[in-house]
């Protein structure tokens, strides 16, 4: 009789792993298949009009970044370092990669505060931003985390906490590479001339 039980227990957790583990996997299918970001379309008002990722050309990449334009130090860095990049690169290289900053401050940064802001790190960088909902969305199935912070001792009134990776990113949507931040421009210059 006890060995029934034991049994019928045994059954239960090889059913119960099973389950899981299906579930799990078409997670991961879902998620991009490493746990990782999914990409996909970029379709928002920017400073050169209404911008699309299809808009690109069949060997181009965007080099996608998201962040705001009052940040501090992050994004100016991460600016900085993709505009070092750029300039490391051969002159067709070059003319392949699309830089495209996406603001998640939709409440102060306008396309205008976008292009003037941009303008410090070059003629080609691309300024967008949507509604809060269209960003929550391109948010998530990149992976970017982002929150709003309340400074009330400060003029700015808020910050915006997110995160500061850079995507290549194909005209598809399809994220090429993940460049984490870094102060220096020797990581997303690598990852540029292997992917292009």
């Amino acid at each position: 009789m006890k060995r029934k039980g034991v049994w019928a227990g045994v059954v239960l957790i090889v059913l119960l792993l099973a389950v899981g583990g299906v579930g799990w996997y078409q997670q991961q299918l879902a998620s991009g298949g490493d746990g990782g970001p999914v990409g996909g379309p970029v379709e928002l008002p920017s400073t050169q009009g209404e911008f699309s990722l299809e808009s690109l050309g069949d060997d181009q990449l965007a080099v996608l970044f998201f962040g705001y334009t009052y940040c501090p130090d992050v994004c100016p860095m991460s600016l900085a370092v993709v505009r070092q990049a750029l300039a490391e690169l051969e002159p067709a290289q070059r003319q392949r990669v699309v830089p495209l900053m996406v603001s998640v401050d939709p409440e102060r940064d306008s396309l205008e505060r976008l292009e003037e802001y941009l303008a410090f790190f070059g003629e080609r960088f691309i300024g967008a931003t949507g509604s809060q909902a269209q960003l929550e969305e391109l948010a998530e199935r990149y992976g970017v985390v982002w929150r709003k912070v309340e400074a009330p001792d400060s003029a700015m009134g808020y910050t915006i906490d997110h995160s500061s990776s850079l995507y290549l990113v194909d005209r598809e949507g399809e994220i090429q590479r993940r460049v984490l931040y870094s102060p220096s421009h020797q990581g997303l210059l690598a990852a540029l001339r292997e992917t292009l």
